[in-house]
Protein backbone atom coordinates (compact mmCIF):
# COMPACT_ATOMS: atom_id res chain seq x y z
CA UNK A 1 0.00 0.00 0.00
CA UNK A 2 0.99 3.27 -0.74
CA UNK A 3 2.56 5.78 2.13
CA UNK A 4 -0.89 7.78 3.26
CA UNK A 5 -0.94 11.28 2.60
CA UNK A 6 -2.09 11.83 6.05
CA UNK A 7 -0.51 11.09 9.62
CA UNK A 8 -2.59 9.78 12.80
CA UNK A 9 -4.30 11.82 14.50
CA UNK A 10 -3.12 13.42 17.49
CA UNK A 11 -5.17 15.05 21.15
CA UNK A 12 -4.60 15.94 24.39
CA UNK A 13 -4.85 13.28 26.63
CA UNK A 14 -7.02 14.78 29.42
CA UNK A 15 -5.75 16.83 31.53
CA UNK A 16 -2.19 15.79 31.16
CA UNK A 17 -0.72 18.03 28.99
CA UNK A 18 0.73 15.49 26.57
CA UNK A 19 -0.98 15.99 22.98
CA UNK A 20 -0.57 11.77 22.44
CA UNK A 21 -1.29 10.03 19.08
CA UNK A 22 -4.48 8.63 19.32
CA UNK A 23 -3.50 5.06 18.51
CA UNK A 24 -1.63 3.90 21.46
CA UNK A 25 0.85 1.78 21.47
CA UNK A 26 -0.44 -2.22 23.30
CA UNK A 27 2.98 -3.45 24.14
CA UNK A 28 1.25 -6.49 25.22
CA UNK A 29 2.16 -7.17 21.58
CA UNK A 30 5.85 -7.75 22.92
CA UNK A 31 5.19 -10.04 25.63
CA UNK A 32 6.62 -13.06 23.88
CA UNK A 33 8.58 -11.69 21.26
CA UNK A 34 12.58 -12.23 20.70
CA UNK A 35 14.24 -8.67 21.35
CA UNK A 36 15.66 -8.51 18.01
CA UNK A 37 11.66 -8.67 16.84
CA UNK A 38 10.57 -6.19 19.49
CA UNK A 39 13.30 -3.72 18.18
CA UNK A 40 11.69 -3.83 14.98
CA UNK A 41 7.90 -3.98 16.06
CA UNK A 42 8.80 -0.57 18.10
CA UNK A 43 10.46 1.08 14.69
CA UNK A 44 7.37 0.13 12.96
CA UNK A 45 5.14 1.81 15.74
CA UNK A 46 7.24 4.70 16.61
CA UNK A 47 7.37 5.12 12.04
CA UNK A 48 3.45 5.05 11.86
CA UNK A 49 3.87 8.32 14.36
CA UNK A 50 2.93 6.66 17.68
CA UNK A 51 4.48 8.75 20.63
CA UNK A 52 2.31 6.68 23.64
CA UNK A 53 3.10 3.48 24.39
CA UNK A 54 0.92 0.84 26.80
CA UNK A 55 2.51 -1.98 28.99
CA UNK A 56 1.92 -3.37 32.15
CA UNK A 57 4.11 -5.53 34.88
CA UNK A 58 1.56 -8.56 33.66
CA UNK A 59 2.44 -8.49 30.02
CA UNK A 60 5.14 -11.41 29.65
CA UNK A 61 8.52 -9.16 28.98
CA UNK A 62 7.03 -6.65 27.44
CA UNK A 63 8.67 -3.96 29.50
CA UNK A 64 11.90 -5.27 29.21
CA UNK A 65 11.15 -5.65 25.41
CA UNK A 66 10.81 -2.18 25.70
CA UNK A 67 13.54 -0.85 28.10
CA UNK A 68 16.47 -0.92 25.02
CA UNK A 69 14.64 1.45 23.44
CA UNK A 70 13.79 3.84 26.60
CA UNK A 71 17.23 4.34 27.31
CA UNK A 72 17.80 6.69 24.53
CA UNK A 73 14.69 7.73 23.72
CA UNK A 74 12.26 8.13 26.96
CA UNK A 75 11.24 11.40 26.10
CA UNK A 76 10.09 10.94 22.98
CA UNK A 77 6.89 8.36 24.44
CA UNK A 78 4.31 8.74 27.00
CA UNK A 79 4.49 5.93 28.71
CA UNK A 80 1.82 4.01 31.03
CA UNK A 81 2.05 0.52 32.61
CA UNK A 82 -0.09 -1.02 35.08
CA UNK A 83 -0.48 -2.79 38.34
CA UNK A 84 -2.83 -5.29 39.45
CA UNK A 85 -2.00 -5.43 43.17
CA UNK A 86 -4.53 -3.72 45.27
CA UNK A 87 -2.98 -3.16 48.32
CA UNK A 88 -0.66 -0.37 48.92
CA UNK A 89 3.02 -2.12 49.48
CA UNK A 90 2.23 -4.77 46.56
CA UNK A 91 0.93 -2.19 44.27
CA UNK A 92 4.05 0.33 45.33
CA UNK A 93 6.37 -3.22 45.28
CA UNK A 94 5.18 -3.57 41.58
CA UNK A 95 5.50 0.06 40.24
CA UNK A 96 9.16 -0.46 41.43
CA UNK A 97 9.97 -3.52 39.63
CA UNK A 98 8.18 -1.89 36.49
CA UNK A 99 10.17 1.04 36.87
CA UNK A 100 13.99 -1.51 37.31
CA UNK A 101 12.30 -3.60 34.45
CA UNK A 102 11.53 -0.77 31.91
CA UNK A 103 14.92 1.12 32.76
CA UNK A 104 13.68 4.37 33.87
CA UNK A 105 12.89 6.81 36.73
CA UNK A 106 9.46 7.06 36.31
CA UNK A 107 6.27 6.39 34.01
CA UNK A 108 3.64 8.92 33.21
CA UNK A 109 0.93 7.21 33.53
CA UNK A 110 0.32 3.73 36.62
CA UNK A 111 -3.29 2.44 35.81
CA UNK A 112 -5.36 -0.13 38.55
CA UNK A 113 -5.46 -3.01 35.87
CA UNK A 114 -8.89 -4.31 35.66
CA UNK A 115 -10.22 -2.72 38.43
CA UNK A 116 -14.28 -4.05 38.40
CA UNK A 117 -14.73 -7.00 41.31
CA UNK A 118 -16.41 -4.56 44.46
CA UNK A 119 -14.33 -6.06 46.96
CA UNK A 120 -11.07 -5.05 44.70
CA UNK A 121 -12.49 -1.89 44.32
CA UNK A 122 -12.78 -1.58 48.03
CA UNK A 123 -8.92 -2.18 48.88
CA UNK A 124 -7.78 -0.37 46.38
CA UNK A 125 -9.63 2.74 47.47
CA UNK A 126 -9.23 2.04 51.33
CA UNK A 127 -6.87 3.15 53.74
CA UNK A 128 -3.27 1.52 53.05
CA UNK A 129 -4.44 0.17 49.71
CA UNK A 130 -3.20 1.21 45.92
CA UNK A 131 -4.48 4.34 45.36
CA UNK A 132 -3.01 5.91 48.84
CA UNK A 133 0.36 4.00 47.70
CA UNK A 134 0.08 5.40 44.30
CA UNK A 135 -0.78 9.12 45.39
CA UNK A 136 1.97 8.56 47.19
CA UNK A 137 4.21 7.57 44.33
CA UNK A 138 3.32 10.65 42.15
CA UNK A 139 4.51 13.11 44.94
CA UNK A 140 7.44 11.62 44.51
CA UNK A 141 7.96 11.95 41.65
CA UNK A 142 8.11 8.05 40.48
CA UNK A 143 4.85 8.14 37.94
CA UNK A 144 2.97 11.39 37.07
CA UNK A 145 -0.58 10.39 36.51
CA UNK A 146 -2.88 7.69 37.74
CA UNK A 147 -5.23 6.06 35.57
CA UNK A 148 -7.77 2.98 35.56
CA UNK A 149 -8.87 -0.13 33.42
CA UNK A 150 -11.12 -2.72 33.00
CA UNK A 151 -12.88 -5.24 31.06
CA UNK A 152 -16.20 -6.59 30.89
CA UNK A 153 -19.97 -4.78 30.56
CA UNK A 154 -19.82 -3.86 34.28
CA UNK A 155 -16.29 -1.96 34.47
CA UNK A 156 -17.98 1.61 32.64
CA UNK A 157 -20.14 1.85 35.10
CA UNK A 158 -17.28 1.03 37.56
CA UNK A 159 -15.43 3.47 36.07
CA UNK A 160 -18.27 6.25 36.90
CA UNK A 161 -17.68 4.84 40.53
CA UNK A 162 -14.12 5.49 40.17
CA UNK A 163 -13.90 9.00 39.27
CA UNK A 164 -16.39 10.07 41.83
CA UNK A 165 -14.39 8.27 44.41
CA UNK A 166 -10.33 9.53 43.26
CA UNK A 167 -8.90 12.01 40.59
CA UNK A 168 -7.93 9.35 37.51
CA UNK A 169 -6.00 11.04 34.97
CA UNK A 170 -7.84 8.37 32.55
CA UNK A 171 -9.91 5.09 32.04
CA UNK A 172 -9.85 2.41 29.66
CA UNK A 173 -12.46 0.02 28.36
CA UNK A 174 -13.61 -2.12 25.78
CA UNK A 175 -15.25 -0.70 22.95
CA UNK A 176 -16.85 -2.03 19.42
CA UNK A 177 -20.11 -2.21 17.59
CA UNK A 178 -21.14 -5.66 19.06
CA UNK A 179 -20.33 -4.16 23.23
CA UNK A 180 -22.38 -0.99 22.40
CA UNK A 181 -25.17 -3.26 20.88
CA UNK A 182 -25.83 -4.12 24.55
CA UNK A 183 -28.47 -1.27 25.78
CA UNK A 184 -26.86 -0.87 29.49
CA UNK A 185 -23.24 -1.15 28.58
CA UNK A 186 -23.64 1.88 25.73
CA UNK A 187 -26.08 3.84 28.53
CA UNK A 188 -22.85 3.55 31.35
CA UNK A 189 -20.45 4.21 28.16
CA UNK A 190 -21.94 7.78 27.45
CA UNK A 191 -22.45 8.53 30.82
CA UNK A 192 -19.03 7.94 31.48
CA UNK A 193 -17.37 9.69 28.39
CA UNK A 194 -19.73 12.88 29.86
CA UNK A 195 -18.33 12.62 33.10
CA UNK A 196 -14.34 12.09 31.31
CA UNK A 197 -15.44 15.23 29.27
CA UNK A 198 -16.79 17.20 32.11
CA UNK A 199 -13.44 16.12 34.05
CA UNK A 200 -11.09 16.15 31.32
CA UNK A 201 -10.02 12.12 32.11
CA UNK A 202 -8.61 10.61 28.42
CA UNK A 203 -11.22 7.75 27.44
CA UNK A 204 -8.82 4.87 26.16
CA UNK A 205 -10.74 2.26 24.23
CA UNK A 206 -9.58 -1.54 23.81
CA UNK A 207 -11.47 -4.44 21.76
CA UNK A 208 -11.51 -2.65 18.73
CA UNK A 209 -10.74 -4.97 16.26
CA UNK A 210 -11.88 -8.33 18.52
CA UNK A 211 -14.33 -11.08 16.27
CA UNK A 212 -15.18 -13.24 19.34
CA UNK A 213 -13.56 -15.61 21.30
CA UNK A 214 -11.32 -18.31 20.27
CA UNK A 215 -13.35 -21.38 18.98
CA UNK A 216 -12.72 -23.94 21.58
CA UNK A 217 -11.38 -26.27 18.54
CA UNK A 218 -8.86 -23.74 17.21
CA UNK A 219 -5.40 -25.21 17.59
CA UNK A 220 -3.36 -22.41 15.96
CA UNK A 221 -1.16 -19.59 17.07
CA UNK A 222 -3.21 -16.95 19.23
CA UNK A 223 -1.15 -14.20 19.39
CA UNK A 224 -3.97 -12.09 21.19
CA UNK A 225 -6.50 -13.45 24.06
CA UNK A 226 -9.57 -12.83 21.58
CA UNK A 227 -10.03 -13.65 17.98
CA UNK A 228 -8.87 -10.47 16.04
CA UNK A 229 -10.80 -9.69 13.03
CA UNK A 230 -8.25 -10.62 9.39
CA UNK A 231 -9.83 -8.69 6.83
CA UNK A 232 -8.11 -5.65 6.38
CA UNK A 233 -11.32 -3.53 5.21
CA UNK A 234 -13.54 -4.78 7.87
CA UNK A 235 -10.30 -3.72 10.00
CA UNK A 236 -10.12 -0.40 8.79
CA UNK A 237 -14.03 0.31 9.31
CA UNK A 238 -13.25 -0.98 13.05
CA UNK A 239 -10.79 1.21 13.96
CA UNK A 240 -12.56 4.32 12.15
CA UNK A 241 -15.41 3.50 14.30
CA UNK A 242 -13.61 4.66 17.66
CA UNK A 243 -11.07 7.45 16.04
CA UNK A 244 -14.52 8.62 14.33
CA UNK A 245 -15.28 10.19 18.12
CA UNK A 246 -12.65 12.56 18.78
CA UNK A 247 -12.67 11.82 22.62
CA UNK A 248 -11.41 8.60 22.15
CA UNK A 249 -8.23 6.69 21.77
CA UNK A 250 -7.61 3.48 20.26
CA UNK A 251 -4.97 1.00 22.05
CA UNK A 252 -3.88 -1.64 19.54
CA UNK A 253 -3.84 -5.51 19.49
CA UNK A 254 -1.53 -7.42 21.20
CA UNK A 255 -1.58 -9.57 17.70
CA UNK A 256 1.62 -7.15 16.21
CA UNK A 257 0.52 -8.82 12.60
CA UNK A 258 -2.29 -5.95 12.42
CA UNK A 259 -0.47 -2.97 13.09
CA UNK A 260 0.27 -1.88 9.79
CA UNK A 261 -3.20 -2.67 9.08
CA UNK A 262 -4.29 -0.19 11.95
CA UNK A 263 -1.90 2.54 11.05
CA UNK A 264 -3.79 2.62 7.91
CA UNK A 265 -6.97 2.83 8.69
CA UNK A 266 -6.03 5.76 11.28
CA UNK A 267 -4.17 7.29 8.30
CA UNK A 268 -6.49 6.72 5.46
CA UNK A 269 -8.72 10.09 5.91
CA UNK A 270 -11.81 7.75 5.39
CA UNK A 271 -14.58 9.11 7.46
CA UNK A 272 -16.16 6.98 10.00
CA UNK A 273 -18.10 3.77 8.54
CA UNK A 274 -21.76 4.06 8.85
CA UNK A 275 -23.94 1.75 11.15
CA UNK A 276 -25.15 -0.42 8.11
CA UNK A 277 -21.44 -0.96 7.38
CA UNK A 278 -21.02 -2.07 10.60
CA UNK A 279 -23.60 -4.58 10.98
CA UNK A 280 -22.41 -6.14 7.09
CA UNK A 281 -19.50 -6.40 9.00
CA UNK A 282 -20.77 -8.27 12.13
CA UNK A 283 -23.11 -10.51 9.59
CA UNK A 284 -20.65 -11.08 7.11
CA UNK A 285 -17.77 -12.28 9.50
CA UNK A 286 -19.93 -13.37 12.67
CA UNK A 287 -18.77 -10.53 14.90
CA UNK A 288 -19.89 -11.79 18.72
CA UNK A 289 -19.34 -10.07 21.85
CA UNK A 290 -16.71 -10.89 23.99
CA UNK A 291 -18.13 -10.27 27.10
CA UNK A 292 -22.60 -11.05 28.32
CA UNK A 293 -22.49 -10.01 31.84
CA UNK A 294 -23.36 -14.16 32.40
CA UNK A 295 -20.52 -16.63 31.61
CA UNK A 296 -18.56 -14.67 29.08
CA UNK A 297 -17.89 -11.90 31.47
CA UNK A 298 -14.28 -12.23 32.48
CA UNK A 299 -10.94 -12.52 30.62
Amino acid sequence: MAPSAFSLPTAHFGSTGHVSSRVIFGAAALGAMSQERADATIEQVVAAGVNHFDTAASYGESELRLAPWLASHRSEVFLATKTGDRSGSGARAELELSLERLGVDHVDLIQLHNLVEQDDWEQAHGPDGAVQALAKARDEGLVRFIGVTGHGTRIAGMHLKSLAEFDYASVLFPHNTTMLANEAYRADVEELLAVCADKQVAAQTIKAIARGRWPEDHDGKRFSWYEPLEDPDAIGRAVRAVLGDPQLFLNTTSDARKLGVVFDAATSGLPAPTDQELQEDIAAFGIAPLFDGRELERI
